[in-house]
């Protein structure tokens, strides 16, 4: 059988083990079905499509198979590949007892360890933040000496200390949309009550100072919705609440305030305000009354949905994560039943609407015998 090239690759390219299997198309030499690269049968276009649909709980076990495999997982092409296609798949990151992060994949409700963190013991025992962007988990703490921050990346799967912000922090809102994060507020190392803020690149793993927001606030949260970053809740000072929110414009690179965004008052011993948007709306949980609560928009207003599968006043929401997961809102949360502790995970869909003045929790994962309070929680879609 005869076979076609179509340009001539040098030796040393083609032995790589990066295949050059679609990566760039220039320079790329075209095969028969016969010298097919990853699949037998397949060529290579079509054999990446084939992986990039494939659920990536799996691709730890492809890159054990060949080098071939193994310097394609690395190289994070089948990452960006699923964006094209928009392929994604939404799984749970969390830590609720001393052993470390855990990833549970949500559509094959399979929990997996993730390595451990080569940090040192005060930053296993401080608290910490966490936030998810683009196929990096960045978890925030304190060392001995300084804040800190490490970087779990998927395609490596390692950690790796990320470079550090211009204002180090805690206790800071934060929010991600696709491969930028911004944090803003917070306290630095002497205690201070931030204004300033900070956008997180991570394709080139930098930090680019903001403006600074309208006020000072810590404790509070932040997200993205309709393509803007908003601030709400929190203290400016130790006995000061603040009920307004803040809007950030990425294209005008401005600030707008928003009076009574967020009535709940916020105090010292609360958790920051537990926020989630699905579909470019805002829910947020009120904590004296478990309720789960809708923004409205256009009256500045906020309307009650239901109940919460679980309280969040007994510990005034603290150890409860309540995030989005794709098109569903999703409440992690301890309990405590006749065979002992246990972290479950609720999800509702607000696509299926409210019926009669209640909502539709299913339980979609159980972890068995880690405590009942949830330390850290973060979402990643890819």
């Amino acid at each position: 059988m005869s076979k076609i090239y179509v340009v001539e690759e040098e030796k040393e390219e083609e032995e790589s083990g990066l295949l050059e299997m679609g990566l760039e198309r220039r320079g790329r030499r075209k095969v028969g079905l016969s010298d097919c690269l990853l699949l037998h049968g397949l060529n290579d276009d079509v054999a990446l499509t084939c992986l990039a649909w494939a659920s990536r709980s799996d691709y730890a076990s492809l890159s054990c198979l060949n080098t071939r495999f193994n310097s394609l997982m690395k190289s994070g092409y089948l990452y960006d590949l699923r964006k094209q296609l928009g392929v994604v798949e939404h799984w749970v990151y969390m830590v609720c007892d001393p052993r470390g992060w855990e990833a549970f994949d949500t559509r094959r409700n399979k929990w997996m360890r993730l390595p451990k963190i080569p940090c040192d013991e005060c930053f296993n025992h401080a608290d910490k933040e966490s936030l998810a962007v683009s196929s990096e988990l960045l978890v925030f703490g304190r060392e001995l000496l300084d804040f800190a921050i490490w970087k779990f990346s998927l395609i490596c799967q390692k950690w790796v200390k990320c470079e550090g912000m211009n204002r180090p922090r805690c206790l800071f809102g934060s929010g991600s949309l696709g491969s930028v994060a911004i944090i803003a507020g917070g306290s630095d190392r002497n205690g201070n009550i931030l204004k300033s803020a900070e956008l997180y690149d991570s394709k080139t793993g930098k930090w680019e100072m903001l403006p600074n927001m309208h006020s000072q606030r810590r404790l509070c949260s932040g997200f993205f919705m309709d393509g803007k970053f908003y601030v709400i809740g929190g203290m400016t000072s130790p006995t000061e609440s603040l009920t307004c929110g803040e809007e950030y414009d990425l294209k005008s690179r401005k600030w707008r305030k928003i009076e009574g965004m967020f009535p709940n008052v916020s105090r010292a011993a609360q958790a920051p305000p537990l926020v989630a948007v699905v579909d470019n709306q805002l829910y947020a949980v009120e904590y004296l009354t478990n309720m789960v609560k809708k923004y409205n928009k256009e009256k500045n207003s906020w309307d009650v949905l239901g109940r919460l599968p679980v309280r969040a006043d007994s510990s005034n929401g603290w150890g409860l994560a309540f995030k989005a997961c794709g098109k569903e809102l999703l409440v992690v949360g301890g309990q405590r039943g006749p065979e002992g502790e246990a972290i479950v995970l609720n999800s509702w869909s607000p696509n299926s609407g409210v019926r009669n003045g209640t909502l539709d929790w299913k339980v979609i994962g159980t972890k068995e015998h880690v405590g009942v309070f949830v330390y850290n929680c973060a979402v990643m879609g890819c």
